[in-house]
């Protein structure tokens, strides 16, 4: 009498299975996977159970590591650092930011007749975002204090949605980019519009500052798509 029928009364006949070798002798485990390879045509597969060591992660070479992206804001134990640029050559870097400010109907009409208690959004905010950019390096720990050849800001009225959107522009001719100082001039002049009409209006939303592009430096150049 076939062995196969006593210890496994019902099996999956598919070439996907596995003999657990727990609580049966030894002897009937070989007999056992003698008759099964000649049923199912291989050899079980190993338990998951057994003494089989575990397969140990595979190691990135040395050139993989280069290529791999770093935090360089990091040193090799964890700690927070400010990079080194000093063997970096000068170039000219041009960085630009935007955001959008939603205001609501009521605010964005009384922004766009200048009615606004507090005065003229749209120039006090295109202040507050130069002035930004300038101190970029006094908000932001880690950033480069570094000199700006030249930061552009734009806010522009938008009547689909009732906000303003903000554009910022940033250059200097250095070793380090000004990405940091154009999204703070963004950012700065959104939080000045929000100042300035806070009191017609406190559902206002500042969003999507992002980089839309920058140039320069060993990276070269990138859009937001």
């Amino acid at each position: 009498m076939s062995i196969f029928r006593f210890i496994l009364p019902t099996i999956e006949r598919s070439r996907g299975w596995r003999c657990f070798a727990t609580g049966i002798p030894s002897d009937s485990i070989a007999e056992l996977n003698k008759e099964m390879e000649s049923i199912f045509g291989e050899s079980p597969s190993a338990s998951p159970l057994g003494s089989n060591p575990p397969q140990q992660p595979v190691q990135p070479t040395p050139a993989a590591r280069e290529t791999q992206p770093v935090l360089t804001h990091v040193d090799c134990s964890g700690q927070a650092k400010m990079v080194d640029v000093s063997p970096k050559h000068d170039s000219e870097r041009v960085a630009i930011a935007s955001c959008r400010v939603l205001l609501g109907q009521k605010a964005f009409n009384l922004v766009a007749s200048n009615q606004i208690a507090k005065g003229d959004v749209l120039t006090v905010a295109k202040i507050a975002g130069i002035t930004g950019a300038k101190q970029t390096s006094n908000l932001i720990p880690l950033c480069h204090n570094i000199n700006i050849s030249h930061v552009r800001v734009d806010l522009t009225l938008n009547e689909e949605d009732s906000s303003v959107v903000i554009e910022g522009e940033a250059t200097t001719c250095g070793k380090t980019g000004v990405e940091m100082e154009a999204m703070a001039a963004v950012t700065i002049a959104g939080l000045t519009v929000y100042d300035m009409c806070k009191a017609a209006s406190k559902d206002i939303c500042i969003t999507d500052i992002c980089l839309q592009h920058k140039s320069g430096g060993k990276s070269g150049n990138w859009s937001k798509n």
